[in-house]
């Protein structure tokens, strides 16, 4: 297409304003019209609304269920609250987490691209490096609803988006295996979830000033202990049991004397489903084994690891029978060998199962704890410089079972505080927002939960507090006496309720052991049988001292004496997740916040369906609806002014093509054009503010429909505009062909050539011969122009018509044979003699050698040391025990190769004795000399390094006449370290090269991969060399009768040859 002049834009540009409503950048903008935010609107009645912010009736709950759900049905799966990301649970594949889609999202303004999490990542990684500070991610949902994916998507962007080195990618993959690690020592299958993580974890992505990823830390929140030793029905225990049954090889199953069946083991088969489809136990043992060797656990750790595992399971087989007088006593007493070594004492029988319960929770738990202290010190940053975080929290949701107990108290008492911290910081942004804007903020009204909290957490009053006291009470303190405390100090409260202090009707859905919470998601009825038990997890001061004796060092270290041995007992389970969690919230409070909240879509867990019941009951226990007020409080839209006035100004004549103004000014005539009413906007410093999303809707329609009409106006303009060109050249063309001597002469011209075509295949007549002289000048003069450069084109030879058949022939060769003799005229002995040794090294090592084709265009030396000596060159020795590498030199003469060290000898190899040469098929430099070992004179077989390579084994092979002796070997080469004693050479490709001493002993020669145009040269140089060695053949003496008629023109054509200069050195140079 020609290039359209400035009069057809112009010609556009003076339409009237309020038809022509599109710039030329729309255009540019309408080809992602579907990838904008407020490009999707248009669809927003087939696949809902991207960013319920926008959702015009934003307090129904029906509303927000509804959009939710129809875009559910067309798999979008992600729906934005401002920047708040809300993820509902597929059950399903999608390709939505590609390489490709990372890529799309990199880099992106948050609301350009269709809501994701990777927009979510992205975004607050950016921000992060934009202002320099430390950021967090909370991912929370109930179980099931994908929270442990999401986290793991972030993790892979974040891996994929972020600089890389190699010490970057270690971190990163020490990072990325740590997920695996946790979930089989932390999930278990619930009835909700077949992988539930059973633990809150915050891990910290540390990253540099320049935004590379170079460490992490994880903390881990209340382990579901208890888990260990009981599960309920339909229920397992952590993976890594069963990984480890199942998955272990016979010969460490045997080690740690367990048997490759789950149903031998008691903490295992009480949920009686140690087979679960969806879990293949053996692959994920595989994962975990791979994952610890790469975070940097070494075998004697991952043994006594391992080793703690099979003593829990063990453990739970320990079974006790009453004696006489009612002590425990042992019945399997082989069991116990392999946990305490037979340390007993005697005690009652529920005291024996009690301890034993107790010592397995115990040392699982804190075996937990030193796991994430372990994967946090392989993934310690050494650099103190400055550096910035993002976090992510991936902690359980809010829990309702039909039976509730303490780990439900504690995880809903965590979502309490995570929704008090949510609420204050949602409206600590909105309101620096507005005041960053100078736009009026307007209080909000919104629950504020911080009087649940206080019932749980207060000091003295609080649940904890009285639960704490019950259990350092003295006396018989039992679940219900706590429950009676309770009551007494909580009678009044108006979230608080149990069987006595409820009326008569509620009284009738209360047992008597329960008490019933009224939290921000709604009521919660705890049982509270088990509350003291499992706040106390006491464990006897003996079986500690025990534990401190074990032979397995993890236990010794879980145990040691850090602990105090005073009389004073120990915090409390509660206390201490109490601690923990106003700890989590001092660090959230220091970070700017994202967040994903993740919904189950079914409790099925089948693809394609969505239970509007079970979704709507987590958008209320989640605060959804609560944080669309709080964002919907004053403004539903904002955008900054160049953005606003970029997309929307072909609406105003004013505007229209181009605003020469300040952007706010041009906003602000813009939306007086578009009738926009004083209190549907606000205009801040950066920013317009719009109150409702149905003024922003009636804008993006009348946008669309002005889009169209102008790509239609551009259409019809350009087609006049091609059309009245040609038009114009057709019209020109006419009037010449009208003069009359113009069509005499063409006529004749045309006639002439028509008979001579017609009568070319004839003898010279007076019809053809005009014709015939044309074809063969305008062949010979087309010729002239396009003769080939280089001996090796033999392509580009113009076809010749069949009258100079013979002659094109000719010319060809002679041509070619111009070329050849001009450039070896030119070449002196030295260059010979190169071209000779350039031989014997292409039949040695073509096409076995990666590096040979960098080795064509470089020239050989006779000696690269001294001139005195017939050949030498430096190069790097290795040791053949240690690989240790020395710098020497190698020195070639008439009858032996040396190893020098500064004027030493280190080595002599006669060539009598040398058996033969290896190197590999890759592009490395090393050789390797093999030396008879029976010659006691030697050492073992030479392992050197070499620049150089192909200059010295030619050299090596013309001065030894060792030629068939140097063998291109691929993969592997053994070598003599000494007399009876062999060692390994190992050959591997990577993306750099190094040598270095593997584990197993061997040298790994690891080297850069060759590209296809370095060994598309080899076959080139070789064309190269058998032309050049080509010799002229003499010029025939009786040429046809044609050649006397173009002698002349071949003249001419002689002129034009080009010489073929140093075709070898061209081609490396085009390498």
């Amino acid at each position: 297409m020609k290039r359209l002049s400035s009069s057809f834009f112009q010609s556009l540009c003076r339409y009237p304003s309020n038809q022509m409503l599109l710039p030329c950048a729309c255009l540019q903008g309408c080809a992602r019209g579907q990838l904008d935010m407020e490009g999707a609107l248009t669809a927003r009645d087939r696949v809902g609304i991207q960013d319920f912010v926008l959702l015009d009736a934003h307090t129904s709950e029906t509303a927000f269920l509804d959009n939710l759900k129809k875009r559910f049905s067309e798999d979008l799966i992600y729906t934005y609250i401002g920047t708040l990301l809300v993820s509902v649970n597929p059950y399903k594949e999608l390709d939505i987490y590609s390489k490709k889609q990372m890529d799309i999202y990199m880099g992106v303004n948050f609301f350009e691209l269709p809501p994701h999490i990777f927009a979510l990542a992205d975004n607050a990684y950016h921000t992060m490096l934009a202002e320099a500070n430390n950021h967090f991610i909370l991912i929370s949902g109930e179980s099931g609803a994908g929270k442990t994916e999401a986290s793991k998507k972030i993790l892979q962007y974040y891996a994929v988006s972020c600089p890389s080195t190699t010490l970057l990618d270690n971190v990163r993959d020490r990072m990325l295996l740590s997920n695996p690690v946790l979930e089989a020592f932390g999930n278990s299958k619930t009835l909700k979830n077949d992988n539930s993580s059973r633990f809150g974890k915050y891990m910290d992505i540390q990253f540099d000033i320049q935004g590379d990823a170079v460490g992490g830390h994880i903390l881990g929140y209340l382990l579901e202990k208890s888990r260990v030793v009981h599960q309920n029905h339909r229920e397992r225990n952590f993976h890594i049991f069963y990984q480890l049954v199942k998955g272990g090889e016979e010969d460490l199953l045997h080690q740690l004397g367990l048997e490759s069946n789950c149903q031998h083991y008691s903490y295992l088969v009480q949920g009686e489903c140690a087979n679960v489809a969806s879990i293949n136990d053996k692959n994920d043992w595989k994962t975990v084994r791979n994952a610890l060797s790469v975070i940097e656990f070494d075998e004697r750790d991952i043994q006594h690891l391992l080793g703690v595992i099979a003593s829990v399971l063990h453990l739970g087989n320990v079974q006790f029978e009453p004696d006489s007088k009612g002590y425990a006593t042992l019945n399997n007493s082989a069991e116990l060998l392999w946990t305490l070594h037979n340390n007993t004492m005697p005690m009652p029988l529920d005291h024996a199962i009690y301890a034993r319960d107790a010592l397995a929770k115990a040392i699982y738990g804190r075996t937990f704890t030193w796991l994430v202290n372990k994967i946090n010190d392989s993934m310690e940053n050494k650099d103190s410089s400055c550096k910035t975080v993002i976090g992510l929290l991936d902690i359980y949701g809010f829990e309702v079972f039909y039976v509730n107990s303490f780990e439900q108290f504690c995880i809903n008492y965590c979502n309490e505080k995570l929704q008090q911290l949510f609420i204050q910081l949602t409206l600590k942004s909105e309101q620096e927002e507005y005041e960053a804007e100078n736009i009026g903020w307007e209080p909000v009204q919104f629950f504020n939960n911080k009087i649940i909290c206080d019932l749980v957490e207060e000091k003295h009053r609080g649940i904890i507090s009285v639960l704490d006291e019950e259990c350092l009470r003295p006396g018989e303190a039992t679940d219900l006496t706590f429950l009676e405390r309770l009551e007494e100090k909580l009678d009044s409260h108006p979230h608080f309720v149990t069987h006595k202090l409820a009326d008569k009707k509620t009284r009738k859905t209360l047992e008597r052991g329960d008490f019933r919470l009224l939290h921000y998601a709604g009521e919660v009825t705890y049982c509270v049988v088990g509350f003291l038990s499992k706040n106390n997890d006491l464990l006897y001061r003996n079986i500690k001292d025990v534990m401190r004796q074990s032979k397995n060092t993890i236990v010794r270290e879980c145990f040691a004496s850090k602990e105090s041995d005073g009389r004073r007992r120990p915090e409390t389970v509660a206390s201490q997740f109490k601690s923990s969690l106003l700890g989590l919230t001092d660090i959230l409070m220091s970070k700017e916040p994202w967040y994903v909240r993740c919904l189950k879509s079914n409790e099925s867990q089948q693809p394609g369906q969505f239970d509007d019941v079970l979704v709507r009951h987590q958008v209320k226990y989640l605060g959804l609806m609560e944080h669309l007020r709080v964002r919907r409080a004053g403004f539903a839209y904002r955008c900054r002014y160049d953005v606003f006035l970029q997309r929307y100004k072909p609406l105003c004549p004013a505007t229209w093509p181009y605003w020469r103004g300040v952007a706010a000014e041009g906003v602000e005539v813009l939306v007086q054009h578009l009738g926009y009413l004083p209190d549907e906007y606000k205009m801040g410093r950066t920013k317009i503010f719009i109150r409702h999303p149905r003024t922003l809707f009636a804008t993006e329609d009348a946008f669309e429909v002005c889009k169209h009409d102008l790509a239609s106006r551009i259409q019809a303009q350009y087609k006049a505009y091609w059309q009245k060109g040609q038009f114009r050249r057709q019209k020109e063309t006419c009037c010449v062909m009208k003069a009359k001597g113009r069509r005499q002469w063409a006529v004749k011209v045309i006639k002439k050539f028509i008979k001579g075509y017609m009568a070319r295949g004839e003898a010279k007549t007076t019809d053809n011969s005009e014709y015939l002289a044309f074809v063969r000048q305008n062949y010979l003069n087309r010729l002239k122009d396009n003769l080939p450069k280089m001996v090796l084109d033999k392509t580009s030879w113009l076809t010749p018509p069949p009258v100079l058949t013979e002659t094109s022939e000719i010319l060809r060769q002679l041509h070619m044979r111009l070329m050849v003799r001009k450039y070896i005229r030119g070449i002196t002995a030295q260059q010979k003699a190169q071209l000779q040794l350039k031989g014997i090294t292409s039949v040695i090592f073509k096409g076995k050698k990666d590096s040979y084709p960098q080795s064509v265009s470089q020239p050989y030396v006779d000696t690269r040391i001294s001139q005195y000596i017939v050949y030498s060159i430096p190069i790097v020795k290795y040791d053949r025990n240690g690989f240790k590498a020395r710098p020497r030199q190698l020195i070639l003469t008439q009858t032996a190769a040396y190893v020098v060290d500064d004027a030493k000898i280190k080595q002599r190899v006669l060539y009598t004795t040398l058996k033969g040469v290896s190197v590999s098929t890759l592009s490395d430099g090393i050789i390797i000399f093999h030396i008879p070992s029976e010659d006691d004179k030697q050492k073992g077989d030479l392992i050197m390094q070499c620049d150089h390579l192909f200059e010295a084994l030619t050299k090596l092979s013309v001065v030894a006449n060792k030629q068939s002796a140097i063998n291109v070997v691929q993969g592997s080469v053994k070598f003599q370290m000494k007399a009876g004693k062999e060692g390994i050479v190992e050959f591997s490709s990577g993306q750099e090269s190094m040598v270095y001493k593997d584990k197993n002993g061997h040298l790994m020669v690891v080297s850069d991969a060759v590209t296809a145009a370095e060994r598309g040269l080899v076959a080139c140089s070789q064309t190269c060399l058998c032309c050049l060695g080509q010799l002229l053949w003499p010029l025939p003496h009786n040429l046809p009768q044609i050649w006397d008629q173009a002698r002349a023109q071949l003249v001419r054509i002689t002129c034009f040859l080009l010489t073929f200069i140093l075709a070898a050195r061209r081609m490396s140079r085009l390498q």
